[in-house]
């Protein structure tokens, strides 16, 4: 070899056998991170906090100097409305509190309503058009099939068991209270801006709807296979 010659190293294939377990750990976690159920508490959390942190203090709900008998019932309904228009957050806190004791009190009621609830998360809400079809009991069941048994379900969850009397008891019960505070309670010291809207403490459908949007659209997209 000359002695002016310079000297190549040799170039060492690098395999990428290695890297491929960390890539398809990351991929599990990514794909964890963006599931739907985690995409969808994320959600419905934020929603909650950010509802509630638009409620009003509840010295000013139970101030009793603030109470007074209406004149008529005009003044009533006036007054429910003012006041429906600034406690909104608190009467829906205290709705749900009534509707979540009364539950409590009734375990069967309890059992069935949150069976029928996960029936309709993780058969209906939470699935994909890439998710495999149902089967069970040996037969595949189409989307439509699982909705008609879903919406059967409910239907004869809520009319045929206690769980619609409790639900309805309940209900009854939480308007009461707040349609009773609302038109006792004399909204002249309360400062109600009325153009503010109305949102701000979606319902409970809005917050599946909305949660199962965002995890729709923060799906990760599907990779070609290759062949």
């Amino acid at each position: 070899m000359a002695a002016g010659a310079k000297y190549s190293p040799a170039v060492l294939p690098i395999s990428t056998a290695a890297a491929q377990p960390h890539n398809s750990a990351g991929n599990h976690q990514l794909s964890s991170a963006n599931s739907p159920v985690r995409v969808f508490l994320t959600a419905l959390s934020d929603n909650i906090r950010f509802g509630l942190a638009n409620r009003r203090p509840w010295s000013e709900v139970v101030d009793r100097a603030a109470f007074s008998k209406p004149e008529s019932i005009s003044e009533a309904t006036l007054r429910l409305r003012k006041n429906y228009n600034y406690f909104r957050t608190n009467y829906l806190t205290i709705v749900t509190a009534v509707l979540a004791i009364s539950l409590l009190t009734h375990p069967f009621s309890l059992f069935l309503l949150s069976g029928l609830l996960a029936a309709w998360l993780f058969l209906y809400v939470f699935r994909q058009a890439s998710d495999p079809p149902i089967v069970c009991f040996g037969r595949q069941y189409s989307d439509r099939e699982t909705l008609l048994f879903l919406i059967v379900s409910t239907v004869g969850v809520i009319f045929l068991t206690s769980v619609g009397s409790v639900i309805i008891s309940s209900l009854m019960m939480g308007v009461g209270v707040v349609s009773l505070h609302g038109a006792f309670r004399a909204p002249e010291d309360l400062f109600i801006d009325e153009q503010q809207p109305q949102g701000g403490v979606p319902g409970f459908l809005t917050l599946l709807n909305g949660g199962a949007a965002a995890a729709a659209s923060q799906q990760p997209p599907a990779m070609p296979a290759r062949v």
